[in-house]
């Protein structure tokens, strides 16, 4: 890896000293829709000398804005092409002497041979490398058109979902997960189920954020961007799916948009139901005899979900953009579960036996209220934004558990209710400003508060003779009040073919935790600084070099930290550790991306240090599998990527993606040595094939290799994905069909052993899923044109 490293460093270092004296000129400027003056954005620029040589060629960014350099000539032709849009050419007669010329905002119309029907063929999903983030455009591929926001991260290149839930990027689950660049609700307690896969634009893995971003999340962010709306008038769509097990969605979006005002609104109603199993072998050594346990768990899921967004921008003057909207998420769950227990003595056979059935009802209500302001100026690229977001949700979930013992006699044992409720405010404030220095150079700086409270209280009864008793003591609630204040500032430049971008961000943070018996009261204090640094390089045509840095933060998530949990399964418990500290990471990774012919390639490599680490710490306590998590001393992690995109035909694509690291962790907690090191590999293929007929068909193979921890064991992961679909009515309407792990290889087996205990599982969440899903268009302006949620302006 050092010398990989090395090698990489030498080719950057190179390359600038030899193209660095080369006499160049630079043209910028931004693109814009002639009739609303929206951005577009990743516009394909070519720029020809006067002999119809190519100079340059490249691509605007999110925002529609470009900067290209090329060597100095008299006149050029600039290109622009853009999906959808008729193909724009310009004649540029430089100015002698003059290095860069601003051509201010070039307008591009809609291509009208394109609106006379609606175009949904699918795009190929693109990769691109920016300053300081990887961007996966989603396209329209078919297993991005059904399911949830989930199951299409499950997709994504480098990221991974397992079968809680839990979001990790390259194996680290430290990781933070944005909706439109703002942390929220709709991340966690498995809410992106709720959220269909349709309305996502693209996805954005950024490993090294810039100071412009929340410092947390040590693996990287994963911001999720939901489609915006870009056309006039009247557009809008309905989306039926239904699915075996069953699963029943219902999307309907209806838009409006004018000069000064764009309405929007989408409305989701979602039934679905999950069959899950679940698997143990254990064993235990107790006075020189092992006592085994085999135990299965059958899990039924159904929830109803009903989600709606809606809102206005209103837009008084070319300059000024005020946006409101609120966001509602409503969940219904209703699950069944059925757990056998099998007790042997090694060597005698079957002990004794237990089943238990259980019965749960959770109702969850999440609300978001959201404004931005941005004010633009004359000066080309300064803006001013202002955003505020109020989140408040409530929840409750209740558990009746009943126990029978079959063997050796029949025996019915005591009922269990738990019930837990909570409740979150949420407030945070930003602002953000932008401001070019020149044509090449921007300073933005900002600041941004953040409040949050939570509280949860948790009660466990036991029936009795005499009525219901607590169980444990667990009878108890949490406050949790966090407080987070911040600001940044970063430069960012370019001279010639070289990018730098330096940056700085400050956070102060205040967490306070106490339970309502008091039994702990904890306080923390402590502010820190995150600088960030990238680097890019792009001399050659069509390859471009980064190299970046950036220290991160991993804050404890609240289910970390709350001191009691569930006691569905009586033989084991994971309980939170409110003494948990945050850990840090730097981060150093060097990137190439470069495009040969129909060919991208992008390889990297990467180095981790972080230190107080968060890991599980299991353990055996009054009979009882006990796990929390708790901070050791470091993980050092480093690993090489590869991703490649590959379109031979205009009726193929094949995307692969390989990522191999090392890990070393060291650390002590109690009686257990976490000193450790390993290495694992994941890889992802997919291909794409347009048939005859407008109909296409869509292959997806993921690969997680084995991976061993100091306590843990875990082998690999399988799981295919099928697509198919045919587009009809003169493409005003689609079919789709799709099967989610097929042939149920998705099976995750884990291994964890102790002093005196070894426990062998295998999870099973959700089997081989089927689904068919009718898409009817109600505008002419595509897909494009529906509005699914505001697009931040920080991003």
């Amino acid at each position: 890896m050092k010398h990989i490293v090395t090698l990489l460093l030498l080719s950057f270092y190179t390359t600038v000293f030899c193209f660095a004296q080369a006499p160049k000129h630079t043209v910028n400027g931004q693109i814009k829709e002639r009739s609303t003056k929206t951005e577009i954005p990743f516009v394909t620029l070519v720029i020809l000398d006067g002999q119809g040589k190519n100079l340059v060629s490249g691509m605007a960014d999110e925002k529609g804005k470009f900067s290209l350099t090329f060597s100095d000539a008299n006149e050029v032709t600039i290109q622009f092409s853009f999906m959808g849009y008729a193909k724009l050419i310009k004649t540029l007669i430089l100015a002698e002497g003059k290095t860069t010329t601003d051509l201010g905002t070039i307008l591009m119309e809609p291509d009208p041979t394109l609106l006379k029907e609606v175009s949904v063929t699918s795009e190929k999903s693109a990769i691109s490398l920016k300053l300081d983030k990887k961007v996966f455009e989603v396209g329209k591929d078919i297993l991005s058109q059904s399911g949830s926001v989930s199951e299409l991260l499950s997709g994504v290149p480098s990221v991974s979902v397992d079968p809680g839930g839990a979001i990790s990027l390259r194996g680290n689950s430290s990781v933070l997960v944005l909706i439109n660049g703002r942390r929220s609700g709709l991340t966690a307690g498995g809410a992106l189920e709720q959220v269909a896969a349709d309305q996502v634009e693209r996805v954005e893995v950024i490993i090294n954020p810039s100071s412009r971003y929340d410092a947390s999340g040590s693996a990287g962010i994963i911001n999720i961007v939901l489609k915006k709306n870009k056309k006039s008038g009247f557009n809008g769509q309905i989306r039926l799916v239904g699915g075996t097990p069953n699963e029943t969605r219902v999307s309907p979006s209806l838009n409006f948009k004018s000069n000064k005002i764009n309405l929007f609104s989408t409305i989701g109603v979602r039934f679905s139901d999950y069959v899950g199993l679940y698997t143990t072998d254990q064993s235990v050594r107790q006075n020189g005899t092992s006592v085994l346990l085999n135990q299965r768990q059958d899990e039924n899921r159904h929830d109803d979900g009903r989600m709606a967004y809606f809102g206005v921008d209103y837009q008084p003057d070319s300059l000024n953009t005020l946006t409101l909207a609120y966001l509602l998420n409503a969940t219904k769950d209703h699950d069944k579960t059925r757990l056998g227990y099998d007790y042997s003595i090694m060597g005698a056979g079957l002990d004794s036996a237990l089943h238990r059935n259980g019965e749960s009802w959770e109702r969850r209500n999440y609300n978001q209220l959201e404004f931005n302001y941005t004010r633009l100026f004359k000066k080309p690229g300064k803006k001013l934004t202002v955003d505020m977001q109020y989140d408040f949700w409530n929840s409750d979930k209740d558990w009746n558990l009943s126990t029978q013992k079959t063997v050796p006699a029949l025996q019915e044992l005591p009922q269990i209710r738990t019930s837990s409720i909570g409740a979150n405010r949420d407030f945070a404030a930003q602002s953000d400003m932008t401001f070019p220095l020149d044509s090449n150079a921007v300073l933005e700086y900002g600041v941004k508060g953040e409040n949050r409270s939570v509280s949860s209280d948790f009660l466990a009864q036991s029936e009795t003779a005499n009525g219901w008793t607590t169980i444990d003591g667990i009878d108890n609630g949490v406050i949790y009040n966090e407080l987070i204040g911040s600001g940044y500032i970063q430069l960012r430049n370019k001279t010639g073919h070289f990018s730098y971008q330096l940056g700085l961000r400050g956070e102060y943070t205040r967490v306070k935790i106490a339970d309502r018996n008091d039994a702990y009261n904890n306080l923390k204090n402590y502010f820190k600084l995150f600088p960030t640094v990238h680097l890019s390089y792009g001399a050659v045509k069509g390859t471009t070099l980064q190299l970046s840095y950036s220290r991160r933060i991993n804050r404890p998530a609240l289910n970390d930290l709350y001191p009691f949990n569930e006691l569905t399964d009586f033989n084991s418990r994971y309980v939170g550790n409110p003494e948990l500290n945050p850990s840090y990471a730097d981060v150093f990774e060097l990137g190439l991306l470069t495009h040969l012919g129909t060919l991208t390639v992008n390889p990297s490599v990467y180095y981790q240090h972080q230190t107080g680490l968060i890991i599980d710490y299991s353990y055996r306590e009054n009979g009882l599998f006990i796990s929390t998590p708790v901070n050791i001393d470091l993980e050092q992690r480093s690993g090489i990527e590869l991703s490649l995109l590959y379109n031979p035909y205009k009726w193929l694509q094949i995307n692969m993606e390989m990522n191999a690291y090392r890990f070393r962790q060291d650390g002590f907690y109690s009686s257990q040595d976490f000193a450790f090191s390993g290495h694992t590999i994941t890889g992802r293929f997919g291909t794409q094939v347009k048939l005859p007929g407008k109909s296409s068909v869509q292959l997806r193979y993921n690969f997680s290799g084995p991976r061993d921890a100091a306590q843990s064991k875990r082998k690999a992961i399988h799981g295919i994905d099928l697509g198919l679909a045919q587009n009809f009515w003169k493409d005003r309407a689609s079919l789709l069909f799709d099967v989610s792990n097929l042939f149920e290889l998705r099976k995750f087996s884990t291994t964890t052993t102790g002093q005196d205990f070894t426990v062998s599982q295998i999870s099973i969440p959700n089997g081989a899923r089927y689904r068919l899903t009718f898409v009817y268009r109600l505008n002419l302006t595509g897909d494009q044109g529906i509005r699914q949620a505001k697009s931040d302006n920080r991003n």
